[in-house]
């Protein structure tokens, strides 16, 4: 089952438009029998309602292998696997926005709606004067008494994305119009309705102390692999300056998608926040990516991916970073006395990768999906897997005292699967996990500080798509 995995779109209609002309597209995933089905369905849907969720565990790998799942070693297929090249071949532009940042608020009513843009600082008058041209229509549609908005900013301000809702109500008619500037002149703008009658979709919502402390009540609720993922999750996004909130009624609100056979299980936006004063803290929302892996990023832009890529282990300790250690050396058996030879100059090799002490056993876990290119004993490595990434990104996870059994070569596996165990195999001093993330066949220094990968940063394209969710997966958005 060698399958991309596919997003389900819970959005049942698109129309993009460019500056001057309009044309009908269909939003990924969807058909134009879905569309006119769509049309029947908004007027007799009832409003979306929260899911009853029995215990869905998935298994996290799929055996994509020729000839079933028997596990080979896989030395042989790729030897690029184990050579080892210059980190100073790498290029590390990442094309990514790095002053990327996003705001949201629900703006109140008024008799000037057409004027938002300026209102929330978007300087463009350009964009105000297209903006006021196309929305006459969405205005008489409007629900409540302020307008949801979630906008983007590229660097010196400029403008990325507006994702704008008719009412704060979640609902058959909840409408999203997001506008992005287009490629070749002008804006577009994608109309999405929220498809109540989705089954993909499920909102959940978990005792905060329950995911930072008592993972087993987690794993009652959901797949294994996701207790890992949302733990680390919520630990990135913890608001510091409220480090009392786990001994409130704070809850996490989930939107998963338990998965099938056809695709992964995947969170898709969480948030923390007061169930009394529906008071939302901090929020994180998924972004999928079809040339590299997808990626959490929260509310305001910012990306989660660095610490997740850097996280192999539920319980770590680094005992060796990137750079030069002393290489070993035979020591001559000691003879008549003789006098005293100059000393000899000390040899030093390359360490390349992170090493994270931690008992023999710990749990390791995928840092993203991807595939098993090796699986198997190797040299200096010891017990050794290799994980293969969308964008040519390869994971190495070694000196392993054992694997998932369930794993061999070919298999595709999601984030957070325990896919082995730390041990002392190979050319190793002591129990440790020795974590490799390499690009292109070169090592990548994960903790670098002038490390900044595609996978770690906000793309302009991408940005419709972070407010879009921002304003149908979030909670409502209280009044500015």
């Amino acid at each position: 089952m060698n399958k991309n995995v596919t997003r389900h779109s819970f959005l049942s209609k698109g129309v993009l438009i460019l500056t001057g002309w309009a044309f009908l597209a269909l939003t990924p995933g969807l058909s134009s029998l879905a569309i006119a089905q769509n049309k029947q369905t908004q007027k007799t849907t009832p409003a979306r309602s929260k899911a009853v969720v029995q215990n869905q565990k998935s298994i996290g790998f799929k055996d994509s292998s020729a000839g079933g799942s028997k596990r080979t070693n896989s030395m042989s297929l790729n030897p690029e696997l184990f050579q080892r090249k210059n980190p100073n071949e790498l290029d590390l532009d990442s094309a990514g926005n790095l002053d990327y940042r996003a705001i949201q608020g629900c703006l109140r009513r008024n008799f000037n709606e057409d004027n938002l843009p300026s209102s929330i600082g978007i300087d463009n008058s350009q964009f105000s004067d297209f903006f006021k041209s196309q929305t006459k229509a969405f205005f008489d549609r409007m629900r409540g008494d302020c307008i949801p908005y979630a906008a983007a900013f590229g660097s010196r301000n400029r403008f990325d994305s507006l994702s704008i809702m008719n009412g704060p109500i979640q609902d058959a008619k909840t409408e999203v119009w997001t506008f992005t500037p287009s490629a070749v002149g002008g804006f577009l703008i994608q109309q999405d309705y929220l498809k109540s009658e989705s089954k993909n979709l499920t909102e959940l919502r978990i005792p905060l102390k329950d995911v930072l402390y008592d993972p087993r009540k987690v794993g009652d609720i959901l797949p294994v692999e996701l207790v890992w993922e949302l733990n680390a999750l919520i630990k990135q996004i913890y608001p510091e300056e409220n480090n009392s909130l786990e001994n409130t009624n704070s809850v996490v609100r989930l939107i998963v998608d338990f998965g099938d056979r056809e695709r992964w299980a995947q969170i898709w936006a969480t948030e923390i926040l007061d169930p009394s004063s529906k008071e939302v803290y901090v929020s994180a929302f998924w972004l999928e990516r079809s040339d590299i892996p997808g990626g959490f990023f929260t509310g305001s832009g910012e990306s989660l991916e660095r610490s997740f890529w850097t996280n192999p282990l539920s319980y770590r300790r680094i005992s060796r970073g990137v750079g030069m250690v002393r290489a070993s050396s035979k020591r001559s058996k000691a003879s008549a006395p003789v006098a005293q030879a100059a000393p000899t100059k000390q040899r030093y090799r390359a360490h390349m990768g992170i090493d994270y002490s931690a008992p023999i056993g710990t749990p390791i876990f995928s840092v993203a999906n991807g595939r098993v290119a090796h699986i198997g004993y190797s040299g200096a490595f010891g017990n050794l897997i290799v994980l293969e990434h969308p964008g040519n990104y390869h994971t190495y996870y070694a000196h392993l005292s054992n694997y998932n059994v369930e794993l061999g070569v070919g298999n595709e596996v999601r984030r957070g699967l325990e896919i082995g165990y730390v041990g002392s195999t190979g050319r190793s001093t002591g129990p440790h996990l020795h974590f490799e993330l390499r690009k292109n066949g070169i090592y990548v220094d994960p903790y670098g500080s002038k490390t900044q990968l595609d996978l770690w940063s906000m793309r302009d394209n991408e940005s419709g798509q972070l407010t879009r969710e921002i304003l149908l997966l979030g909670s409502p958005i209280k009044h500015n």
